[in-house]
C-alpha cells in the first residue's frame, strides 16, 4: 500500500483524495518507481474535471504523467535501468492506465528517461514536459531554423518559458505574449527578444510591425478559441500556426476561411507525438540533456507543494498566475 492521490468523481480540486492504495509490482515492460517529485500539468486538471480529450473510464481514478524518482524494481523486458537509478517519468501514457501522484508508482519503461546528474528531483519533475513539448513541436515537427521568428502565447507557462529557451538555442527569435505587464521583465530575462502585453492594440499588428510586415514563421499557441483568427494574420507566408493547448475552452475556428487564406498551415500538437515514438523521444532526450548540460536550459519552478497539499496545488494550477512549473513532493 502507498499514499496515492485518487478521485471518485469528476469535479474541482476538492474531489482529490490522498488515500492508501495497492501499487502492485511491475509487469512486463514496466518499472516500479519511488516517486520524489511530481510535475503538475493542465491536462491533469482537465482530466480531473471531466473535460479532457480523454474521458475517465472508471473510478476511483488516478492522476499524473510527469515525475522524478529512483527505480525500485524492473519488470521482465524493462531493460536499460538499474535499481536505485535516478530517473524521470515523461507523459507517454493514458492516465486511465497509470498515474504518478503517489509515493510509489508503476509506469511503462518506455515513458522513463535517465535523469542527468546535475538535475535534482524537483528539476527532474519540472523540465521534461515543457522542453519535450517545445522541442517536439517547433524543432522535430515544425523544422524551426535559425533566423525564424516564433510567437509564443501563454509565454510565462512552463512550456512557454521552455519554448523561449529552445528558440534561442536554435537561433530563432522568440516573441512572447502575456496578459500581465508585471511578467514582462521575467520574460525578457528568460530570453524573449520582444514581449507583447495582450489587450489594447491589435496583437497581430504588433507582430507584423516587429517583423517588418512579414509575420512569424511559427505561432505556438496554447489558448486556441476565437483568438486564432487574429494570430493567423501574423503568420508569415509558408509559416505554421501550431495549437498545443485549449486554455480558452472555446470552439476553435479554422482562420484561413475567415481571412481568405485557404492555404494557411495550421496543426495541433501533443507531446505524445514525441514521447510515444522511440526515435523521436531519443532525439528529444539528447537535445534537452545537452541544453541542461551547457546551461542553456534549466527547470522553471513556480511553487512547490507537499503531496498532502495536492488540493491547494490544483487550486493554484487553475489560477493561471504561475510562472513556470508547479511541483508536488512526496518527502522522500
Amino acid at each position: 500500500m502507498t499514499r496515492t492521490v485518487r478521485f471518485h468523481q469528476v469535479g474541482g480540486p476538492e474531489v482529490l483524495r490522498l488515500e492508501d492504495a495497492d501499487t502492485g509490482g511491475p509487469g512486463p515492460g514496466e518499472l516500479l518507481i519511488d516517486i520524489e517529485a511530481i510535475g503538475l500539468n493542465r491536462a491533469e486538471a482537465l482530466f480531473r474535471a471531466g473535460t479532457y480529450i480523454e474521458p475517465v473510464r472508471s473510478f476511483p481514478a488516478r492522476l499524473g504523467a510527469e515525475a522524478s524518482g529512483v527505480v525500485r524494481a524492473a519488470g521482465p523486458g524493462a531493460t536499460g535501468f538499474r535499481t536505485g537509478q535516478p530517473v524521470s517519468v515523461v507523459p507517454a501514457f493514458s492516465m486511465n492506465d497509470y498515474g504518478v501522484y503517489a509515493d510509489t508508482a508503476v509506469v511503462p519503461a518506455a515513458a522513463v528517461v535517465h535523469r542527468p546528474e546535475n538535475l535534482d528531483a524537483i528539476g527532474g519533475a519540472a523540465v521534461w514536459m515543457p522542453y519535450l513539448t517545445a522541442y517536439g513541436a517547433l524543432v522535430e515537427t515544425g523544422g524551426m531554423r535559425a533566423g525564424d521568428t516564433v510567437v509564443l502565447t501563454a509565454a510565462s507557462s512552463g512550456v512557454g518559458l521552455a519554448a523561449i529557451a529552445v528558440a534561442d538555442r536554435a537561433g530563432a527569435r522568440p516573441i512572447a505574449l502575456t496578459r500581465s505587464p508585471a511578467k514582462t521583465g521575467a520574460l525578457l530575462e528568460a530570453g524573449a527578444a520582444e514581449v507583447i502585453v495582450t489587450g489594447g492594440r491589435d496583437v497581430a499588428d504588433r507582430i507584423l510591425d516587429l517583423t517588418g510586415g512579414r509575420g512569424a514563421e511559427f505561432v505556438f499557441d496554447a489558448v486556441a478559441g476565437p483568438g486564432v483568427i487574429d494570430l493567423a494574420r501574423a503568420v508569415a507566408p509558408g509559416g505554421t500556426l501550431i495549437e498545443y493547448g485549449m486554455l480558452s475552452g472555446e470552439p476553435t475556428p479554422y482562420p484561413g476561411f475567415e481571412l481568405g487564406m485557404p492555404a494557411l498551415n495550421m496543426r495541433t500538437y501533443t507531446v505524445h507525438e514525441t514521447t510515444t515514438d522511440p526515435r523521436r523521444l531519443r532525439r528529444a532526450e539528447a537535445f534537452v540533456a545537452s541544453g541542461l548540460r551547457t546551461g542553456a536550459f534549466a527547470p522553471a519552478v513556480d511553487r512547490v507543494f507537499g503531496l498532502d497539499d495536492i488540493v491547494e496545488a490544483h487550486r493554484h494550477l487553475e489560477t493561471g498566475t504561475r510562472t513556470g512549473k508547479i511541483i508536488a513532493t512526496t518527502g522522500r
